[in-house]
């Protein structure tokens, strides 16, 4: 094969006895990956946390309801990195193919979207009700760097290279707050806001491209070189896809909300959604260690069941400790501004731990290239804007949300059986290898 790649070795296989400190042999390690994408999410949600804070339930609606749309849109960008990360975990021999793949039309499909999304900047301005056009243009611009971050982080994950791959969570999230939030002090609107993420965007994206400096691919030149190429992009526009119905799903609840409810009732879903994607993003190292494993064959099975009996605990006990204590967490939206929606935060930790569940299993799809996943998140976004739309109330939101959400678990959690069921049978049908040979 002439796609070939000079690449180092990863961290992870590296002995625990090799030179360093024993802070970077964390880091290299899964537990770092963990530290990591925890800090990226403290980071990611205490800039929403002072947003609101500062801003107020009225104009940090405004803000939450774009943060929500650049998911969305960040839908390109999760697509390469499973792609990246499932062809390069399944497929190590096909390592350059695979990355030449990837980090050529990670670029291409950045500067596309973003560019589609400047066109739709108007429109965008008009459906979220904001106070002018260039939040909506500032908004567009973010989805290049976002986009580019995320064939990066996939390559990265693919090889398992955590340490890198920390390096590159933590410039997510951490100078999301520092500099959103410096922005925000400077002005208190909702363009400085999105403008700070902007150039924090930017971070992640330069340290990938340092990391991932020394690469060196020979031309794909090969008929299986070409193969691997195309059938590469295509995997990236099915996950893609699927990736759209979950982002669709676990963030179009609080535009359905910018429509259906008054300011403040808005101002107040968008203070409780702080605990969903809390709770939400705080186990988001599971996903990541666990995606490759669950794209290898003879790890699957089991990757995901420890991923579901985790994520379950951990979403519980989320629920009770904000039941438990709304006090503190309430301090956390917002402040005393957000008292209205105090005694109804453990609803939204609810959300939270039906959404990481969810995510494990709609990327559990993805390891095994299923097209089912995405219909029936699809069907689940067409419920909640539905049935989201007859809503008269936060509660009442918050219900329907979390029921549409319960329904789509259990249809996903028993696609996941009835696949491992067919598998168990396709593989007691076949023949000893002895015989086949």
């Amino acid at each position: 094969m002439t796609s070939t790649v000079d690449r180092p070795r990863p961290e992870d296989t590296r002995s625990s006895a090799s030179g360093g400190s024993a802070l970077l042999r964390l880091l290299r390690s899964s537990a770092g990956i963990a530290i990591a994408t925890a800090v990226m999410s403290i980071g990611t949600y205490a800039f929403q946390m002072v947003a609101a804070r500062l801003l107020g339930p009225s104009d940090y609606g405004a803000v939450a309801s774009m943060m929500a749309l650049l998911m969305v849109l960040s839908v390109v960008q999760l697509g390469l990195q499973a792609t990246a990360a499932r062809r390069i975990a399944a497929a190590p021999e096909d390592v350059g193919a695979i990355e030449q793949t990837i980090l050529g039309t990670t670029w291409r499909a950045a500067l596309a979207l973003g560019a589609l999304t400047l066109l739709a900047s108007p429109l965008v301005w008009w459906l979220l009700r904001l106070d002018g056009l260039l939040s909506a243009v500032l908004l567009a611009l973010c989805v290049v760097p976002v986009t580019v971050m995320g064939g990066q982080a996939g390559v990265l994950q693919g090889e398992r290279r955590w340490l890198p791959l920390g390096l590159v969570y933590l410039s997510v999230g951490v100078p999301r707050v520092v500099i959103g939030g410096g922005a925000l002090l400077v002005s208190a609107t909702e363009a400085s806001a999105i403008a700070g993420v902007l150039v924090a965007s930017w971070i992640p994206v330069l340290i990938g491209t340092w990391v991932l400096r020394n690469r060196v691919h020979a031309d794909i030149v090969t008929a299986h070189d070409r193969h691997v190429r195309r059938d590469v992009r295509r995997e990236a526009a099915a996950s893609s896809i699927a990736l759209l119905a979950f982002l669709a799903l676990s963030n179009l609840d609080v535009v359905v909300a910018r429509n259906v409810l008054d300011d403040h009732q808005a101002g107040l879903y968008a203070g409780g959604l702080i605990v969903t994607k809390a709770v939400l993003f705080l186990p988001q190292f599971a996903v990541v260690i666990l995606f490759p494993s669950m794209s290898t064959a003879g790890e699957s099975r089991a990757a995901v069941l420890r991923g579901l009996a985790f994520l379950t605990g951990l979403g519980a006990a989320c629920v009770a400790g904000t039941y438990v204590l709304s006090d503190l967490a309430l301090v956390f939206v917002g402040g005393s501004e957000y008292d209205d929606v105090q005694s109804k935060l453990w609803l939204f930790a609810v959300l939270g731990g039906l959404l990481s569940v969810l995510q494990l299993l709609v990327y559990a799809g993805l390891a095994k290239r299923g097209r089912s996943t995405k219909y029936l998140v699809f069907l689940g976004v067409a419920a909640l804007i539905g049935l989201g739309s007859l809503a008269g109330s936060l509660t009442q939101l918050a219900v329907t949300v979390a029921a549409v959400d319960v329904v789509v678990v259990g249809l996903l959690v028993a696609l996941q059986v009835f696949r491992g069921r067919r598998g168990t049978e396709t593989l007691a049908d076949q023949p000893p290898r002895a015989a086949v040979e």
